[in-house]
């Protein structure tokens, strides 16, 4: 280049940096641009802030300032969020989308201060009021059903019996299920149907709890004893029913913040109930469907597992479980209950959901022969220890890989047992509202102080530089990703007492369960978990930023809006 074509070349430049037609990036056209509120971008170590964040197409298109943000983009939509805090939309490590569907469509039996179950006599009322009102679906059905009774919290201390139940009806069959979805009540009529007797045995993996006779089923059944029954009442269900209830859990979803959500253990029916909505554009946000790999390995086979959504819905892996509830007293310990359940003895320690060695272990080497996610319902550290043994022995088989086996619940695990889970990759999926609504009930009944004070030991976990997540397992509590964080941050019992002080974590630490990290369970942080461009729009706006308010307020934040890929799907009135 010779010196007059330089000098040419540096007279148009000047020109145009005088006339502004340099330096400006070129504007892009864009649907909606957040501005005016903490925008909480969830990334790095600690709280990180952008003054504006651009959506185009579904997609995160800027993050940055809002100068840039006018400079740079042209908006059709312009979102001034008042002082609110806007966050990636919220992530269910761990839940029953279906079952949610179920609980808010029966009637509500949970206690204070999610529902009005605080006595036999008042759970008895809720029962026949919901009768009263839904009189159309009782007669379709054939039951009358009603979620969440929680023994620990009735005035009685104890469940509710057959006895109690008929005084609902004695013609139509009612069943009622415990708060840990574990349990479940019959009255006669319904266990006449399920086939219930003095001569009928305990199931594999159930109980059959009997009146002081030792023989006559008084109603309350356990574990398998309970899901064999239930499955059967849902198995009678017809797809318009079950596509009501599908949808009536994704809403109850959308209302919490929440832009994907789990279905965990699920059924071949419930797995088609989201495979048909998805076929007919009916969900508004993600649903990873996890079957059981017990009961559905071939439907697996023949689906197949994939990384991707169609339509919001993608069988993203299998599901075991190994054992049943601590607050239910069903769960695997190694060591003894404080309190027996009735007739079992001091030395009780639960039972495990799979009681041979050899079946456990031919189910995780099919996960792991088949590259499948393994997520694992484990609550007592017995059942614990046989998930780590189990998956050790299937990688010395299979190979390491990537493949972030998650330990669902993982509550009573031991520090011996986090060092296990680091070595062998296996993520830890914790259920800290337990702190809250069973907390005392652990300290007194189920694990004593001492295992109780350590029950979801999120921050030894993190001393490890181990990645945790955290979940509702709605519908055993209700989808609230404000109550998770309210749990894992202070973890305050019902009573006020502080259930395990050197576990609690920060609110940006909890935050990042239910966003950052629960993304990298699913395989899914190149797309979610965090804003930054070319991520999916998945968004929730908040009346008050969690990082930046009293701990104890936590409670007390409220979802004002939901946003899945650009979308609002929930807003409050």
């Amino acid at each position: 280049m010779n010196t007059h074509t330089t000098l040419v070349l540096a007279a148009l430049a000047g020109i145009l940096l005088v006339t502004g037609c340099a330096l400006k990036p070129p504007i892009q056209a864009a649907d909606t641009v957040y501005f005016g509120g903490p925008i909480l971008t969830m990334e790095g170590d600690a709280p990180q802030y952008a003054e504006a964040l651009v959506v185009k197409d579904g997609k995160i298109l800027f993050v940055g300032s809002l100068a840039d943000a006018d400079i740079v983009m042209q908006a059709k939509n312009r979102v001034d969020l008042g002082g609110k805090a806007l966050l990636p939309g919220f992530i269910d490590a761990h839940g029953h989308v279906f079952l949610s569907g179920i609980q808010k469509l029966t009637a509500n039996l949970l206690p204070p201060p999610d529902g009005g179950g605080k006595d036999a006599t008042s759970l008895i009322a809720l029962l026949k009021e919901w009768q009263r009102q839904n009189a159309a679906a009782v007669k379709k059905s054939g039951w009358i059903i009603g979620f969440g009774y929680d023994d620990a919290q009735l005035a009685e201390q104890r469940h509710p019996t057959a006895d109690d139940l008929d005084q609902v009806s004695v013609d139509i069959p009612a069943v009622v299920i415990h708060q840990s979805g574990h349990l479940a009540v019959m009255n006669h009529k319904g266990l006449a149907l399920a086939g219930f007797t003095a001569e009928s045995p305990d199931p594999a993996g159930g109980v059959i709890r009997r009146e002081d006779d030792g023989r006559t089923p008084n109603g309350v059944l356990e574990e398998m004893a309970f899901f064999g029954p239930i499955f059967q009442i849902l198995g009678a269900l017809d797809e318009d029913a079950n596509e009501r209830i599908a949808l009536a859990g994704v809403q109850a979803y959308t209302q919490f913040g929440f832009t994907t959500a789990q279905e965990g253990r699920a059924s071949k029916a419930a797995s088609e109930t989201w495979r048909r909505l998805a076929n007919k554009n009916r969900l508004v946000i993600d649903v990873a469907v996890y079957p059981d790999i017990q009961a559905e390995a071939e439907y697996v086979k023949q689906v197949g597992v994939s990384p991707t959504y169609r339509n919001h819905v993608r069988v993203a892996g299998v599901k075991l479980s190994l054992d049943g509830s601590p607050q239910g007293k069903t769960a695997w310990l190694s060591e003894p209950y404080v309190v027996p359940p009735p007739g079992q003895p001091t030395t009780y320690v639960g039972y495990p959901a799979i009681p041979e060695a050899d079946e456990r272990q031919r189910l995780v080497d099919l996960a792991f022969r088949n590259n499948w996610q393994l997520l694992t319902h484990c609550n007592g550290d017995a059942a614990a220890d046989a998930l780590i043994g189990a998956i050790a022995k299937a990688e010395a088989t299979y190979g390491k890989g990537d493949r972030r086996p998650v330990m669902i619940h993982a509550q009573t695990v031991r520090e011996d047992q986090l060092d296990r889970m680091q070595t062998l990759a296996i993520v830890p999926s914790y259920f800290s509202m337990h702190t809250f609504y069973w907390g005392d009930w652990h300290r007194d009944e189920t694990l004593g102080t001492e295992r109780a004070y350590r029950i979801s030991p999120t921050a030894s976990t993190l001393r490890r530089g181990m990645k945790f997540t955290e979940h509702h397992d709605a519908p055993v509590a209700l989808p609230s990703a404000v109550m998770i964080l309210y749990a894992t941050v202070n973890r305050i019992s019902r009573s006020g007492d502080v259930i395990g002080p050197d576990e609690r974590v920060s609110p940006f630490v909890a935050l990042k369960s239910i966003t950052e990290w629960a993304a990298w369970q699913y395989f899914e942080e190149d797309r979610k978990g965090t804003l930054a461009p070319g991520k999916l729009a998945d968004l929730v706006i908040l009346d008050k930023d969690p990082t930046k308010v009293e701990p104890k307020s936590i409670r007390g934040i409220k979802v004002i809006e939901t946003i899945k890929e650009g979308r609002t799907v929930y807003k409050a009135e």
